[in-house]
């Protein structure tokens, strides 16, 4: 039956057959079913949504809505986190390989220009940027990490994306969460209208802007003095699956941030709690997050607070207790350590 039921029922439990709700939502409402009515659905014990009652095992069970919720929002935090990686060690593969290429002549190849081009100084960067904007003719994709976006860097690009507009071309630009609260950016969405589209997450990758899926641009340097252009086709094509597999993830900047379902505990704490988890510093959390260190410190300490936690030792237990240590969910009850009974908002 487990066979018949993948083969049946290709499917996850983010998407679940109709006949497969039906049962489980039939489940959550009474506790549980008998056994006979999940035959046509294998896909529920598959998936772990249903489970034989321990005291009657011609009955079966649900697993809780939250419980899944939780499974589900681990799994893209964990799908978000290896893209990340993925990145990462594609841009220091890109780098080696940048520096081996001066030291032997380029080889022919069929495309415009060489495959990867290292630009040296904000004025290369500037006019390889126009050059391409010029010659873009359907999408622009673009990461801006960082927090709120500062007036001058919006207007630094303002003039390329007036021109795009002008000839109908379709822009996505993902953000962090924090830049949310710039009234730059909002203004800046208001004037291109609907040309461009904004998502944002907890955090992103370091930037980058693709032009018609056929050129790209990452920076070389911390300080983004330098740039690579990039125009092998499948190192193109690994950073638009990478971006579209972060857009999924985003949330539309005109939707609301998902409640933590925890009183006191606000997303941003929240996503805090699970990077303090992990091991990382103040300083390294806040550059993630896109925040300043001192206002990652704010934050810590309210959480502190919060949790009824002396110390950060303390801290790291009760966010465990919490179940903080986990990527950020939505609408789950969570008792937090010092409170009388989960709260949910």
């Amino acid at each position: 039956m487990a066979g018949r039921g993948v083969e049946e029922h290709p499917h996850g439990a983010d998407r679940l057959c109709r006949a497969g709700d039906r049962v489980y939502s039939r489940a959550v409402r009474r506790g549980r079913v008998p056994r006979r009515d999940a035959e046509p659905v294998p896909c529920l014990l598959e998936l772990a949504l249903l489970h034989p009652d321990p005291d009657d095992m011609d009955w079966l069970v649900p697993t809780s809505p939250q419980e899944v919720m939780t499974r589900l929002l681990r799994g893209m935090y964990d799908e978000v986190s290896a893209s990340q990686r993925r990145v990462g060690s594609a841009v220091e593969a890109v780098e080696w390989y940048a520096g081996l290429g001066r030291q032997v002549p380029p080889a022919a190849s069929g495309t415009e220009g060489p495959a990867i081009r290292v630009l040296d100084g904000l004025a290369r960067i500037q006019a390889a940027m126009d050059e391409a904007t010029q010659a873009c003719t359907t999408e622009v994709l673009t990461v801006q990490p960082g927090g709120i976006r500062r007036e001058a860097e919006l207007s630094e690009g303002l003039h390329r994306a007036l021109a795009l507009r002008g000839r109908g071309v379709r822009m996505r630009d993902l953000y962090t969460h924090v830049a949310r609260h710039g009234q730059g950016l909002l203004t800046y969405l208001e004037l291109m209208g609907h040309a461009v589209e904004a998502r944002t997450l907890d955090e992103v990758i370091d930037r980058l802007i693709l032009f018609d899926r056929t050129v790209a641009f990452i920076p070389a340097n911390t300080d983004r003095t330098m740039a690579l252009e990039l125009r092998h086709p499948a190192i193109v094509e690994y950073l638009v699956t990478v971006f579209e597999r972060l857009w999924r993830l985003a949330i539309p900047l005109t939707a609301p941030l998902p409640d933590t379902g925890i009183e006191g505990i606000s997303h941003r704490e929240q996503s805090i709690a699970a990077l303090l988890a992990e091991g990382h510093q103040d300083a390294v959390i806040a550059e993630r997050l896109g925040i300043s260190v001192r206002t990652c410190r704010a934050h810590i300490a309210r959480l502190s607070e919060t949790l009824g936690a002396a110390s950060r030792t303390q801290l790291g237990v009760r966010i465990a207790q919490a179940g903080l240590d986990g990527p950020p969910s939505s609408g789950t009850a969570v008792r937090v350590p010092g409170q009388g009974s989960p709260s949910v908002r």
